[in-house]
């Protein structure tokens, strides 16, 4: 099996959300699902003052469903929604 790329988007409850304790909880959040590996991170404005945060990692295919990741990252506070946005079969 290879390692696939992930992204998901963090959509915050209000445009008052701190991200930096956002991204702090789900950098956590995706080392218990995925390993310690390369994580990026950027912040994607979106309109009227809120901005989503969106993390793009590597996993191994064999993990299968992102589903409990993303279940994770819908309880860290300030959170409205967690999902994934695109998934990519790394080469190499």
């Amino acid at each position: 099996m290879t390692d696939v790329i992930v992204t998901i988007r963090i959509m915050p409850e209000s445009p008052d959300t701190e991200l930096a304790g956002v991204e702090k909880a789900a950098r956590k959040e995706v080392v218990e699902f995925a390993g310690e590996q390369n994580m990026r991170t950027e912040i994607e404005p979106i309109a009227f003052g809120l901005s989503a945060l969106k993390l793009t990692f590597a996993t191994p295919e064999e993990k299968g469903s992102t589903d409990p990741l993303e279940e994770k990252l819908r309880e860290i506070d300030g959170v409205a929604s967690a999902e994934v946005i695109d998934v990519r079969r790394a080469l190499g």
